[in-house]
């Protein structure tokens, strides 16, 4: 894409919010801190998940990808190597290993201020390979252009997936015998790393 979506500021999450997530993900999710990124569509699409979920288990991935559309298009450049290819350049560009490496720092430090998780790597294979691209995406759009090469590189290559209008359906959350959980076959997301399975 030529021109990719903005940066949005980080939020707390309103009941609509949460709502959209458990739409997105077909299930309620776990350890939510805060809407880390805005789709230009208006709903959430990365959001950031405290460093330890509410059973105490460590879950390192700070920034995670909610967008179905978003999600099937990256699992989409996963198969076709696009990976492999990035990671075979970080061996050989030491500029763009570097900036890799300050990506990798920086995601540490945001998390850091959240809960220091002590002996955890950051996400996403950072430093020194790529191992799942929706990381790379969701830290880049959250943190902003400039901040992460590959993640940048990686949403310069896909559709602009909001152009459809929304992946979920706008709804005011249910509670009790009223609430009912959405078919997670409808908002299938595609290839997910089990680094962003768990949020």
């Amino acid at each position: 894409m030529e021109t990719p979506p903005p940066p949005t500021p980080r939020t707390d999450p309103t009941d609509a919010d949460t709502e959209a997530i458990k739409q997105q993900l077909g299930r309620t999710p776990r350890g939510l801190c805060a809407i880390a990124h805005r789709c230009p569509c208006g709903q959430p699409d990365v959001v950031e998940t405290a460093p330890r979920l509410p059973d105490g288990t460590p879950f390192p991935t700070t920034y995670y990808l909610t967008c179905p559309r978003v999600a099937s298009a990256i699992g989409t450049l996963e198969a076709n190597g696009v990976m492999k290819e990035m990671t075979e350049r970080l061996g050989t560009d030491p500029e763009l290993a570097a900036a890799y490496r300050a990506a990798h720092e920086d995601y540490i430090a945001r998390r850091d201020a959240i809960e220091v998780l002590e002996g955890f790597p950051s996400a996403g294979g950072m430093p020194d390979r790529v191992k799942c691209l929706h990381v790379l995406v969701a830290h880049s759009l959250a943190a902003g252009p400039g901040v992460n090469p590959l993640g940048d590189e990686a949403i310069a290559m896909l559709p602009e997936w909001w152009r459809k209008g929304s992946c979920v359906t706008a709804a005011e959350p249910q509670s009790g015998d009223e609430a009912q959980t959405p078919d997670p076959g409808s908002f299938a997301i595609g290839s997910i790393d089990s680094e962003e399975a768990g949020a």
